[in-house]
């Protein structure tokens, strides 16, 4: 892309009624009507009531020099009018009255693009980058990639280059530059401000091109006035037949090894730890049961004793009455019969006997319906392999707790009094039924119509 384009036509003077850049390519444009830069200022002379021209995309900057200082007017495109006071704000303030007519004004003028965008290429030679775990071992690495950038406040872009002594081959210098040193910084020290690392860094060129346009963004736009569009690492280029390189691969590939075993031991270690865990929780809940199972039994063969310990106690009360019944038919003196006593016994006897007749109805309905009950059916009793041990044995309804509780599996190996050997429990056919899935609920009754 051209810098500069000098507009020195045959007829290009102060005379000229155009004022306007013709060049295809180009960032910064000075319009010239004759001679050569700063020889005289007829170059600079602009025939009041010209016209200006200022494509769309284009900003064009009008510098009046004077003895206070500069004063500069900007007309963004798309622009076509004559050049009065009315449109240049600052050119009213110094022209005054006396530049009335056709009397020449004093302007430099220059065309910036601000549609067009430059592209540069940089590559950063070769440099060590450190793993912070062996910093013993430098890896040699070099950088290439491409950088494009345009202008987007022109303001800002004047104010941070002399547009008369402005050159792109000076800029794009300054720009490597700048570049280079904030990329070398950056990759060298990914492994340690980004984690990335040294043997990874090539698979890691989108992140990186991130985290550097970031901070090239805001360095160019601080130092040269630019916007950067595009930033992009092509390659990193690792010195592979380097002794660092070698070295950290080795060193690296040990140390991984040993992570690798020392996870794997750990990952065992807790595989055993769980399996006893579990194994001992089994065996604490099967122990809780049993003692549940045999306090219940107690309690059951506690309540019958009581029972049969009432019985004893009314039979005994009853003797006690029989006796006393018997005295009272013979009281009164003499032998003689005693007919308060014989109404007192007769009452007495009743009673008793109303008293026996229950408990006889009590005892047999007990013995009838002891000798209606069948006698318990005899339940399978299975011992369980659990980590190498017999555990056990234990019923059916037992064992079906535990698989609900996620203790007892299809592959536990079980055995009870017939079989002839240990087998898995879904082989059982009495067994597989626990591990049967559960009914589905009954579909809802579709209403009717």
């Amino acid at each position: 892309m051209a810098l500069f384009g000098i507009g020195n036509k045959k007829g290009n003077g102060g005379m000229m009624n155009v004022i306007r850049c013709d060049e295809p390519e180009y960032l910064v444009w000075k319009w010239r009507p004759s001679g050569e830069a700063n020889t005289t200022t007829r170059e600079n002379a602009i025939r009041w009531g010209s016209s200006l021209r200022v494509k769309d995309g284009e900003v064009a900057v009008f510098v009046y020099k004077q003895k206070d200082g500069s004063m500069q007017d900007f007309i963004e495109g798309p622009f076509d009018e004559t050049i009065k006071t009315a449109n240049f704000p600052v050119l009213s303030s110094i022209i005054g009255l006396a530049y009335g007519g056709d009397t020449p004004f004093q302007a430099e003028v220059y065309f910036i693009n601000l549609a067009g965008v430059v592209q540069i290429k940089f590559g950063v030679p070769y440099f060590d980058v450190y793993d912070p775990r062996f910093l013993d071992f430098g890896v040699p690495m070099s950088v290439r990639g491409t950088l494009t950038f345009n202008i987007v406040d022109y303001k800002d872009f004047i104010k941070k280059h002399r547009l008369i002594n402005f050159s792109l081959e000076d800029l794009n210098t300054q720009i490597k530059d700048a570049v280079v040193k904030r990329v070398k910084s950056i990759v060298a020290n990914a492994p340690t401000d980004y984690q990335i690392p040294v043997l990874q860094i090539e698979r890691r060129i989108a992140d990186i091109s991130d985290i550097i346009l970031e901070k090239v963004k805001a360095d160019l736009a601080d130092d040269f006035g630019i916007a950067v569009k595009r930033f992009d690492v092509a390659t990193i280029d690792v010195d592979k037949e380097s002794d660092g390189y070698t070295e950290l691969r080795r060193v690296t590939a040990a140390q991984q090894e040993k992570t690798i075993t020392a996870q794997t031991d750990i990952s065992i270690q807790n595989l055993q730890d769980t399996q006893r865990i579990n194994a001992q929780n089994m065996e604490e809940t099967l122990r809780i049961q049993r003692e549940e199972a045999q306090r219940a039994q107690r309690l059951q063969t506690e309540t019958n004793f009581m029972g049969a310990h009432a019985l004893d106690q009314q039979t005994e009360v009853m003797r006690t009455g029989m006796q006393s019944l018997g005295s009272m038919t013979n009281m009164g003196g003499g032998g003689g019969m005693n007919p308060a006593g014989m109404m007192t016994g007769m009452m007495m006897g009743g009673a008793l006997g109303g008293q026996m007749a229950g408990m006889m109805n009590q005892m047999g309905g007990t013995m009838q319906q002891a000798m209606n009950t069948p006698p318990p059916a005899p339940t399978s009793q299975y011992y369980v392999a659990v980590n190498g041990q017999q555990s056990g044995p234990y019923s059916v309804a037992q064992l079906q707790q535990y698989a609900a509780a996620g203790q007892f599996t299809p592959q536990s190996m079980v055995w009870k009094q017939g079989m002839a050997a240990w087998d898995m429990a879904s082989n059982v056919a009495e067994l597989a039924a626990i591990f049967a899935p559960a009914t589905p609920p009954v579909p809802p009754v579709p209403p009717a119509f």
